[in-house]
């Protein structure tokens, strides 16, 4: 597919008192007749919208023109080290109880002012707090968002009342020592907070979107033969810290065609699927799936059904 750079602007938005801002990635070709899709994708706790668009890489959807990509930034007396109020976690906007959904409110029309958005392809994807954020998003605006892909963030919220379904893809890394899969206080946690177990806050949606309890589960196999040698044999070359499977659990159709999805990454950890960690200390990575590609097609699958 070919690609060009995206045009990148900045938005500000008053909110409660703050001024509030956002990259937005917009892509090099024209909009398509009922606009652009749109991809928020919330930076992680103690980060900013510059690191997100380097981890992630979601800046190819607006290269290969196919949606604009929005990374907001959170709040924090550091312009670094910034979060997002996403339920019981984490940092500042906790502590300062930030309504950081009804900044999404006011940042989209703000958007849509200056680039045409299709309001039926509005998605949301996010980085462990920012995963967080992303799932808060889809519980309190499902009447604009119309599918999320959280990763390595647990559901924050006690509990969940939609107003309507919203089809949910989670990718998360059994070894992730941030936020625990199993639930919990992760051993490299910064916050402390006690974190939901992800399947416990999975099946929530699973409830919520009328899916049926039962899922399917597939092993997602590897197609590299150096990654799957590396894997099997235990080894971790320098660059390319690898997990050793993925399974992928799917829970639905639910009400309006919604489902639910589970990337298990064995051995993974508080990583981007696809993506080689920054840092080792974050673990290892799926590098054989293409978290970003799987996402897309999953936005593609679920838009707004009123």
């Amino acid at each position: 597919m070919d690609a060009r750079r995206p045009t990148t602007i900045t938005i500000h938005v008053p909110v409660a008192g703050r001024e509030r801002a956002a990259l937005v990635c917009v892509p090099a070709t024209n909009a398509p007749a009922d606009g652009w899709p749109l991809v928020l994708a919330f930076h992680g706790g103690q980060s900013y919208p510059e690191m997100m668009r380097r981890f992630s890489g979601l800046d190819i959807l607006a290269a290969t023109s196919r949606a604009v990509v929005v990374y907001p930034a959170g709040t924090g007396s550091r312009e670094s080290l910034l979060t997002w109020n996403g339920g019981n976690c984490c940092g500042e906007a906790l502590a300062d109880g930030v309504d950081d959904v009804d900044f999404i409110r006011q940042l989209l029309p703000a958007v849509g002012v200056r680039v045409p958005i299709d309001a039926r392809r509005i998605h949301a994807t996010g980085m462990s707090n920012g995963a967080m954020m992303a799932y808060r998003l889809a519980a309190e605006m499902a009447d604009a968002v119309a599918s999320i892909a959280p990763v390595a963030g647990p559901l924050a919220l006690a509990s969940i009342q939609p107003v309507r379904p919203v089809s949910v893809l989670h990718f998360h890394g059994s070894c992730d020592q941030f936020t625990p899969l199993e639930g919990g206080i992760g051993r490299r946690s910064v916050t402390r907070v006690h974190h939901r177990g992800v399947v416990e806050g999975l099946l929530e949606w699973v409830h919520a979107n009328g899916c049926v309890a039962e899922c399917d589960c597939e092993v997602v196999p590897c197609d590299d033969p150096a990654i799957k040698e590396n894997s099997s044999a235990g080894s971790h070359p320098e660059n390319m810290p690898v997990a050793s499977s993925v399974e992928r659990f799917t829970w639905g159709p639910g009400s309006s065609g919604s489902e639910v999805v589970f990337y298990r990454v064995e051995g993974g950890g508080h990583t981007w699927p696809g993506s080689r960690p920054e840092a080792f200390f974050l673990g290892s990575s799926a590098l054989w799936i293409d978290a970003n590609q799987i996402m897309w097609e999953f936005f593609i699958k679920h838009p707004l059904v009123p």
